[in-house]
């Protein structure tokens, strides 16, 4: 299961995000996002849409990398900065 797992500081607070692929029978990728090691957030996109591609590993893999880089960007701009 491919997955990603990044830390990001933001005004002094560390916020984890992991995001990975949920694999057979689910067909989805989903992201937590953590704060002081409570769960903040979590997003999941279906890719059921894609299953009968030839390529499914790659556009996975892409989605994960999208997903994970849109929530460390929201991060960055603020938006899980309420206490």
């Amino acid at each position: 299961m491919p997955g990603l797992n990044s830390e990001i500081l933001r005004n002094e607070v560390y916020f984890l995000v992991q995001t990975q692929d949920k694999a057979p029978g689910a067909n989805y990728v989903e992201s937590i996002v953590y704060k002081s090691g409570q769960v903040l957030s979590s997003r999941r996109t279906f890719y059921t849409h894609l299953l009968d591609s030839d390529d499914l590993p790659e556009k996975i893999k892409a989605l994960i990398q999208s997903q994970h880089n849109s929530i460390l960007e929201e991060i960055s701009q603020g938006k899980f900065d309420a206490p």
